[in-house]
């Protein structure tokens, strides 16, 4: 299938490592120009030569996406060096905090951030012949698993879920969709997971018992629904929240 996103423009938040990396690795494979950013600068400017490498075209930022002020020159300035814009991924997350200041923390950096975002990518996406935009949700924002019970992480990325599927049907007539991918489980070298398998080994390999398909996701397995979701291949989905899970949630999604 021709996903349509050769020489696309897209913004990727958080992309140094994990989700956001793969999402953009993904995405330059498909020939799209790319504006990454991340608080990580060596992180980031290693991740950039990596897709310069296989010919992409990527410009990067250092920013701390959770800082207001931050959000909207990058845009502006990934737009000028890009040509415009027609896809922003919103993966950048703080996960899961803890500690009396965790619900500001998360609040500011996976809400917040992304309405900021989304504010200031609108104005641009409505120049383009496709717009999109794709928030990276969780399961934990749906399904309350024991023992972790409340946690800030999964109320705020609950909250992106909802005000990504109310910015849906908003800007349908502009011809902008928001679609949302929600990961379960997903493991790769330095993420949650896989410090979880060493240090609660128990509590990992009950998770991994409850995936009906037997193991954890990979960040590809993610990057691949996100990387459909915000193409033009795409044109008729909007509002919806993508679940990428091995079947690990056991809702029914009517």
């Amino acid at each position: 299938m021709d996903l349509g996103l050769s020489g696309r423009k897209a913004i990727v938040t958080g992309a140094s490592r994990g989700l956001g990396k793969a999402i953009a690795t993904q995405l330059a494979a498909e020939g799209v120009d790319l504006a990454i950013c991340a608080r990580g600068e060596e992180a980031l400017k290693e991740t950039a030569e990596e897709l310069r490498a296989t010919g992409a075209t990527v410009h990067t930022a250092t920013l701390d996406i959770s800082d207001d002020a931050a959000i909207e020159p990058f845009v502006a300035d990934a737009v000028a060096q890009l040509g415009g814009l027609d896809l922003v991924v919103s993966n950048a997350s703080v996960g899961t905090q803890k500690g009396p200041e965790q619900w500001e923390t998360s609040f500011r950096a996976d809400l917040l951030a992304f309405v900021r975002l989304c504010e200031a990518a609108i104005p641009r996406l409505s120049d383009s012949d496709s717009g999109a935009i794709v928030s990276i949700g969780t399961t934990s924002a749906f399904d309350t698993l024991p023992p972790t019970g409340p946690n800030s992480y999964g109320a705020a990325k609950a909250g992106v879920i909802h005000h990504a599927a109310a910015l849906a049907r908003t800007l349908a007539p502009q011809g902008i969709r928001v679609n949302t991918v929600s990961p379960g489980p997903v493991e790769f070298p330095g993420g949650t997971w896989e410090r979880i398998k060493e240090g609660r080994t128990e509590f990992y390999e009950a998770i991994q018992k409850r995936i009906p398909m037997g193991h954890l996701g990979t960040p590809e397995d993610v990057a691949r629904a996100v990387t459909f979701l915000g193409s033009p291949a795409a044109s008729y989905i909007t509002g919806t929240n993508l679940v990428v899970d091995g079947g690990f949630v056991s809702r029914v999604q009517f």
